[in-house]
């Protein structure tokens, strides 16, 4: 669906029903028909369902996108709010937008932007400012401030409609106004918020206009800032279906059969009661009806009331993370014989079962979390939540073994969870970072938890709830008054209030060690427990084993281990049932806490630190690097999670003299190449991990070293081999018997550039993208795993360069130049469609090597 400049529905932009639906699947509120305010009050419903068009154009109606031709400016500005105000000098923008991303205002010579810091990181070049990032490490030294967003667009008034103004995420502190007149504030940048914009519309032309305000410090991550998810328009009459009015749960749940109970809340702006009927239909992935039901109802005037339907659904195909099949829910509200109202949602028909007896359960079947945490950017992307590059992230989670996530440390878009719906992720969906005290950030969102922190949580459930990928609700992540007398009245309070929205999902919070209280201990933390179902063991899995001893019917989970730990943290998972599973930290690098990943060289003692400092920007901490690749620790991950028998990797020479320091989040810097040029009959180490009893090496067909691996080996045998090129080869054995090999040969110099995309075919919407990945090769056409070398992209046709960039945490540039270095041989640029169908060429050069050309399809 598409919308002209008018914000008229533009029929045009012909969608499926599937893609319809999808559209407005999940969202709230209501699609709506105009009805006749005066039709008499009936019991009655209409026999047949209307035709799927009509059901698609019932919803379709009046629930619109908002989302493109909005103006924006990058500062502060007097009298923006104003309907005359003049912003034709601004840019024009579709959101979701994020501005911290792009590249700050160039500045003059002899500004700081010419200042370097050791001859080769300036200190200001595309978003990043060393000087003027307020967040610095932690928001990897990209820079906030104020921005405003105007846009004017044309609304009708029928009679007796309400229209609201739904904005699924802004960061932060967005004030909004309406032909002048102010609609109120919403502080945190992660929940969604809705204003009545009704009394405020008038004929004629409209104008919105917010002003976001990132100031200070206020995250301990890369946030981003301005409306970086999707913005609608809803239109509503007296009798309606309210944002987040549809609850679905599934009480009875066997592969025999399974009940759906639907419970559709319907409000009336009336000033009389008014009679209806709720009709709900339930659709297979084929579009067949797997059941129906409907339940009148009365609705008070200037009031609520409920109808529950239940759907008895005979041999259901039931949701899980192996098949993750998903129905459709339809929701037809009638009056007087009349559709006046719909919504449509997706649903997971599953069972979740948890305890510390036997752990967790999804359909009767035993299941431990394989987990990481996510931060909510995109990478080069920055925060905009594009629903394709949403979609990626879970796509290779799910592609490198995760069957969970835990949305660190917020809730995330809707985008995210639908596709976690979609690919079979399970969910733990957290709320906050932090409650009453100041101890993280002094403009973070503790300053407004007393006045919002009910608000917020309640806005994460009622819009969550009815997802079946999220199978907890996380109410905090390592609070500093966790387990304060205070602290503990608070969680209860949390809790409770999770319990009440939602009574069939269990209440978690990532607890932490005593680091943030000097002088106490573990069991000074032990008090924080009491007011959760799930207790999350922040890098405490030695305390597992005890802590059962003491609390035998405590449910415990991993919200956060360290990577060099997977191997000891999963062992103690699979050892103990009561133990649901582990989320290392993290599953995929993002910006900001700058380099907590870090491995570094030193001659002598190194100087242990959390975040090294500029032109380090990115975490480096995660199984999969910031442009989509697996890292080293994500092949160990592989062995330990039983996915690989064998892998192998070979440590980056490091001088006579020096040593490695690897931060607690960190990995050793080592590649799976054995291309190594200028250090012939150098001693190399080389890693090889394993399940198995017994590893050989081989270089060039001889063997080199053999070792027997142990328990205590933690999966791994270390060699020192001289290096020569060839092909050098481990072999695993278990009880002599060999159940894998892998090897690696040396690569010739790079001689040209090859272009992979994630997809070939792009749909004619804003919400699509193809990644394109640039792997520098040898004639052979074999990737040089750590060439660098600066590559330049065109494009032609209709589409855009996105942005484009690499892994390397500490290359400092630009995201939206068309232009890049790779890094481990590769780089990456994110092609965007435009609204109209047709051919993309896009050509990717670099001096002396030989170009690549690809061709992409975008169609209507």
């Amino acid at each position: 669906m598409r919308a002209n400049e008018s914000g008229k529905i533009d029929n045009s932009a012909t969608l499926t029903r599937r893609e319809a639906l999808q559209a407005v699947a999940g969202l709230t509120g209501a699609s709506l028909l105009p009805f006749s305010s005066e039709a008499k009050p009936s019991s009655k419903h209409s026999a047949e369902w209307p035709a799927d068009s009509d059901f698609t154009a019932l919803l379709e109606s009046r629930l619109r996108p908002f989302n493109d031709e909005w103006r924006f400016h990058r500062g502060e500005v007097t009298g923006a709010e104003s309907p005359s105000f003049d912003d034709s000098a601004w840019r024009t923008l579709d959101v979701p937008h994020d501005w911290s991303i792009e590249d700050l205002p160039t500045t003059a010579e002899g500004d700081r932007g010419a200042i370097w810091t050791d001859g080769t990181n300036p200190l200001r070049v595309g978003p990043f400012d060393a000087y003027q990032s307020e967040g610095q490490i932690s928001t990897g030294w990209t820079v906030g401030g104020i921005g405003w967003y105007r846009k004017a667009f044309q609304a009708p008034i029928p009679k007796g409609e309400t229209t609201e103004l739904r904005f699924e995420g802004v960061y932060m502190n967005c004030d909004a106004w309406l032909n002048g007149a102010h609609l109120g504030n919403h502080p945190y940048g992660y929940t969604p918020f809705t204003f009545d914009i009704t009394p405020h519309l008038k004929d004629g032309t409209n104008v919105v206009a917010l002003r976001v305000n990132n100031s200070g410090r206020n995250s301990r991550w890369y946030s981003g800032s301005g409306i970086f998810r999707k913005v609608w328009l809803a239109v509503s009459g007296d009798l309606h279906i309210p944002e987040h009015g549809i609850s679905v749960v599934t009480p009875e749940v066997s592969k025999e059969a399974a009940t759906a109970s639907v419970e559709v809340t319907v409000e009336n702006d009336a000033t009389i009661d008014k009679r209806a009927y709720a009709r709900v239909r339930l659709i297979d992935a084929a579009g067949a009806t797997a059941a129906e039901s409907s339940s009148p109802l009365t609705v008070p005037r200037n009031g609520h009331a409920a109808a529950t339907c239940a759907l008895h659904i005979p041999t259901p195909h039931l949701w899980s993370p192996n098949d993750p099949h998903l129905y459709r829910v339809e929701v037809l509200l009638e009056e007087d014989h009349k559709p006046i109202n719909a919504a449509a949602l997706h649903i997971g028909i599953r069972k979740i079962e948890i305890d510390a007896a036997q752990g967790l359960r999804v359909n009767g079947e035993a299941m431990k979390l394989q987990g990481g945490c996510v931060h909510h950017d995109n990478g080069p992307l920055g925060s905009a939540c594009i629903p394709r590059a949403e979609e990626r992230r879970v796509e290779i989670l799910k592609a490198n073994g995760y069957n969970a996530i835990r949305t660190s440390h917020n809730p995330p878009s809707r985008d995210f969870l639908d596709a976690c719906d979609r690919l079979g992720m399970l969910v733990i969906d957290e709320a906050f970072d932090c409650w009453e005290a100041g101890n993280k950030n002094p403009q973070d969102y503790h300053l407004y938890f007393k006045d919002w922190s009910q608000r917020d949580l309640e806005g994460m459930i009622m819009r969550d709830r009815n997802h079946p990928s999220v199978i907890l609700w996380s109410i905090g992540n390592e609070i500093n008054e966790r387990a304060e007398p205070h602290g503990v009245e608070i969680g209860k309070a949390l809790a409770a209030l999770a319990h009440k929205l939602d009574p069939t999902r269990k209440v978690t919070a990532a607890i932490c060690h005593a680091w943030d209280h000097p002088g106490k201990t573990w069991a000074d933390m032990q008090p924080a427990f009491t007011y959760i179902d799930v207790g999350g063991y922040n890098y405490q899995w030695p305390e597992y084993e005890k802590d059962h001893t003491k609390y035998p019917d405590r449910i415990m989970a991993g919200t956060e281990s360290f990577p060099n730990q997977a191997y000891q943290n999963w062992h103690a998972v699979e050892a103990n049932s009561y133990v649901l599973g582990d989320f290392v930290w993290t599953a995929i690098d993002y910006l900001g806490e700058s380099g907590i990943g870090h491995a570094s060289i030193a001659n002598g003692q190194a100087h242990s630190v959390f975040s090294p400092p500029y032109p380090w920007f990115n975490s480096y901490c995660g199984d999969i690097d910031l442009i989509g690749n697996k890292k080293p620790q994500s092949y160990f991950r592989d062995v330990v999670w039983r996915r690989s028998k064998v892998e192998m990797a070979v440590q980056r020479p490091i001088p006579p003299g020096y040593s490695e320091h690897i931060s607690m989040w960190g990995w050793s810097d080592e590649l799976r190449s054995w291309t190594w040029p200028g250090f012939e009959n150098t001693p190399m180490q080389v890693r090889v991990y394993t399940r198995g009893d017994r590893v050989k090496l081989l270089l060039n067909d001889r063997e080199v070293g053999s070792k027997d691996v142990t328990e205590k080996d933690a999966l791994k045998a270390e060699f020192t081999i001289p290096y020569a090129s060839g092909e050098l080869k481990a072999i695993a054995y278990q009880g002599g018997t060999e159940i894998g090999r892998i090897s690696f040969q040396t690569v010739g110099k790079a001689y040209k550039l090859m272009l992979t995309a994630d997809r070939l075919k792009l749909k004619a919407t804003r919400d699509d993208l193809s990644y394109v990945t640039v792997q520098i090769a040898d004639e052979k056409g074999r990737p040089l795993p750590d060439a660098v070398v600066p590559v330049t992209f065109s494009l032609e046709g209709p589409g855009e360069l996105a942005a484009a960039g690499n892994a390397n945490p500490k290359d400092v540039s630009s995201f939206r130049q068309p232009h890049c270095k790779t890094f481990h041989g590769q780089c990456l640029v994110i092609v965007r469609p435009h609204e109209n169908s047709g051919s993309i060429q896009l050509r990717a050069e670099s001096p002396g090597l030989e170009p690549a050309t690809m061709k992409l399809e975008i169609y209507g």
